[in-house]
């Protein structure tokens, strides 16, 4: 929790005396860091670097209780059992990231225990997570200021010193604890990395990812491409996909199975089209779901077309595939492993679901798709 001066307080204490009052006052009440405001920047004072993120979603979007959490995760892993002709024998040696969906367990926990299924811990020490912004608009990315994320089955340390050097380039803004608090997109992925970490020494860098273009999807993923290429470094890129339904503001609709001549349609509220008995709406949001997979997937693709082709894609669809940005970012930072430095990439998608199946426009339903990646 912090605490926030007000506006008069900013304007008519000087910065050192009130510095001094607020501390003594912070330290009768027992609390270990505050923030205060000055103009549009916000700073920590040196007691901040012992504040733990607290997990806000949790006893909502996932529970809370330990116990039951750890039986939840691990139920969901145990349960993945591929078959013979899926081609996966997880966990995938030398895998290097996941995308893995960050909806309430109740929904995407199993989907996304097909992505952590995949992980190779051997020699891990550093965690980047990459999450969409939900709730403050961002042209570019940002960093936490915590030390430390709380989950039900333990903390997670940041890595400050990464944390420094990415801060260092000026290329990234920070997290206020109010932004950091709210994001769900990286806070969903924390049990699953604590879970499939278990016992390990590991740390974490959690990425906010915001609205950004192409061009800046490709300069992020320049300056993070050397540390996604260490053998002691994870990728957890967080996406759902497709959020269809009024609620959304999305209700496209191809009537086929689409192909180069098939010509999408929005639904609406009015007369549905004939086209529903025999392609119902469901099929439709999986066949596009499956179209933007199919172009991510490497190979066929490189990671340069992949990144060009699911930006052409959700220029035409529009599909509301909420971590498109932090998938952005992964496919810049391999173009640079790939092109400058002659690693070859793999994304292989292991699961899709979608939370329900919509029959009419009254209906709505979020996808969720898991894949691994290997370079």
């Amino acid at each position: 929790m912090s605490t926030r001066p007000s506006a008069y307080m900013q304007a008519h204490y000087h910065p050192i005396l009130f510095a001094l009052i607020m501390f003594s006052a912070m330290a009768e009440l027992g609390l270990t860091a505050f923030l205060i405001s000055v103009g549009n920047d916000e700073h920590y004072w040196p007691s901040a670097r012992y504040h733990s993120l607290k997990a806000t979603h949790a006893d909502s979007w996932y529970t809370g209780d330990s116990q039951r959490l750890n039986t939840e995760l691990s139920g969901w892993l145990n349960d993945v059992q591929p078959g013979p002709s899926e081609a996966y024998a997880p966990p995938i040696k030398r895998s290097k990231a996941i995308i893995a969906p960050h909806a309430g367990y109740s929904y995407s926990g199993p989907a996304a225990a097909w992505a952590y299924k995949s992980v190779d811990i051997t020699g891990i020490k550093r965690v980047f997570i990459l999450g969409p912004s939900h709730h403050v608009y961002l042209d570019g990315c940002a960093l936490s200021k915590c030390t430390a994320y709380a989950t039900p089955l333990g903390s997670l340390p940041l890595d400050l010193d990464t944390i420094a050097e990415l801060r260092a380039t000026g290329k990234f803004a920070q997290m206020s604890p109010d932004t950091d608090e709210d994001e769900h997109s990286i806070e969903m992925h924390l049990p699953y990395v604590r879970k499939v970490f278990e016992g390990q020494d590991i740390s974490i860098v959690p990425v906010l990812v915001g609205a950004i273009n192409k061009d800046k999807e490709q300069a992020f993923g320049r300056i993070l491409a050397p540390y996604l290429a260490r053998d002691d470094t994870f990728t957890v890129v967080s996406s759902d996909f497709c959020h269809w339904g009024t609620r959304f503001s999305y209700t496209f609709y191809y009537p086929e199975f689409p192909s180069e001549h098939t010509k999408p349609t929005r639904l609406s509220k009015g007369s549905p089209p004939s086209t529903l008995s025999k392609f119902p709406i469901h099929q439709s949001i999986s066949a596009l779901d499956h179209e933007a997979m199919e172009l991510l997937t490497m190979p066929p693709s490189t990671a340069a077309e992949a990144h060009a082709f699911f930006a052409e894609y959700l220029a035409r669809t529009k599909n509301t595939i909420c971590g498109r940005h932090p998938i952005g970012v992964l496919l810049g930072a391999m173009t640079v492993l790939e092109t400058e430095q002659q690693k070859v990439p793999h994304l292989k998608w292991v699961r899709y679901e979608q939370s329900s199946q919509c029959l009419t426009v009254k209906d709505s339903s979020v996808s969720y798709a898991s894949a691994y990646v290997t370079f």
